[in-house]
């Protein structure tokens, strides 16, 4: 990951007006974020955050009619580089992950899609945000009745881009999957500098830096291990290259089966694979439990012979991954309660 560079920049007086024509007029130098799916870099503060941080306490909504100082900060997405006022508001924000850490750094989001069933998207210091459609279809009658100043969308909402930019500066800060670790670490950092928030984004990574050092450390030399998903009846195992595979890449696991096919939906397996491959630890994903679907749950469906059979079942080695691993993985929320239920099972295995 390229390390996060800031240029030398100034406030400048914005009265009201549209923000695409703020920006056009606002002559700034700008400061640059690097992208969400970089290779990971070592410099966890960015240069100059005093600084930045400082700007942006003075930078209040620019849609008000007072003259303020604006900092504009330009952010590199998966479109493409995006220029917007710092501290962007109104905001509304279509991806879970993004939520969970706006709500850890506590940053106020004025639109969020309705149907979220996750208790930690939201900071509860802040006002209820409206409702601005779901997490696969935007509302935009209600989004050009709010003009927000940004919009910041997930891999969910990813292909309403569009009509999406079309409204407002839209940032896709899509995690790669296949680099959760990296990717969330940087997508974290990126979010600290456009809220002027720098320093809270540096000590939430210490979080979860902290606790992964004390999970490795728990998991290591304590036999492989698969992650599978229960959906219904029906089984996928997941691999190191998947959004579930910090567990092999991150954590040291090492995988039981080295062949799994990458997909986002895992490939299919059955009980007869868990038999044959016999892991020692078993990582489960519930997925109807996390839609909210009303199914038979997931310890029912695999307590069965076949299961019994193997080393995890037997040892009491199966560890249930939160809701949030697959609606919000790569969150801050999703990383400190995983990670905290692997490193106890593990501390707690014969």
């Amino acid at each position: 990951m390229s390390t996060t560079s800031f240029s030398s920049h100034r406030a400048t007086p914005v009265f009201k007006r549209p923000l695409i024509a703020a920006l056009m007029t606002a002559l700034l130098t700008s400061i640059t974020v690097t992208g969400c799916i970089a290779p990971e870099s070592n410099d966890s503060e960015p240069a100059d955050s005093n600084t930045e941080n400082k700007t942006a306490d003075k930078a209040k909504n620019v849609a008000t009619n007072e003259a303020v100082s604006v900092t504009i900060i330009s952010v590199d997405t998966i479109k493409g580089s995006v220029d917007l006022a710092i501290n962007p508001s109104p905001l509304v924000v279509y991806d879970m992950t993004l939520m969970q850490d706006l709500a850890a750094l506590d940053v106020a989001v004025d639109g969020m899609p309705s149907g979220l069933k996750l208790n930690n998207l939201h900071s509860k210091t802040q006002p209820d945000p409206k409702k601005v459609g779901t997490v696969f279809e935007p509302d935009l009658e209600a989004l050009n009745a709010m003009q927000p100043q940004a919009i910041l969308v997930g891999s969910r909402m990813a292909e309403k881009y569009n009509a999406l930019s079309s409204i407002a500066p839209t940032l896709n800060m899509s995690i790669d999957t296949a680099n959760i670790y990296e990717s969330s670490k940087q997508r974290l950092h990126d979010l600290g500098a456009l809220f002027g928030k720098s320093d809270q984004a540096l000590k939430l990574q210490q979080d979860i830096d902290g606790l992964i050092d004390e999970t490795k450390t728990a998991t290591k030399d304590k036999g492989n291990g698969l992650v599978i998903m229960v959906n219904g009846n029906k089984l996928s195992a997941y691999g190191d290259k998947s959004r579930f595979g910090f567990i092999h890449t991150v954590l040291g696991v090492p995988m039981v089966d080295n062949q799994i096919k990458d997909a986002d939906h895992g490939q299919p397996v059955s009980f007869e694979y868990l038999q044959k491959t016999n892991p020692d630890w078993l990582f489960v994903i519930d997925r109807s439990a996390a839609i909210g679907e009303e199914s038979v749950g997931a310890k029912a469906v695999l307590d069965n012979p076949l299961v019994a059979q193997t080393t995890a079942w037997k040892k009491n080695q199966v560890v249930y991954l939160s809701p949030d691993s697959y609606l919000a993985f790569g969150g801050y929320y999703q990383w400190m309660q995983d990670l905290t239920a692997i490193k106890t099972a593990f501390s707690q295995a014969k």
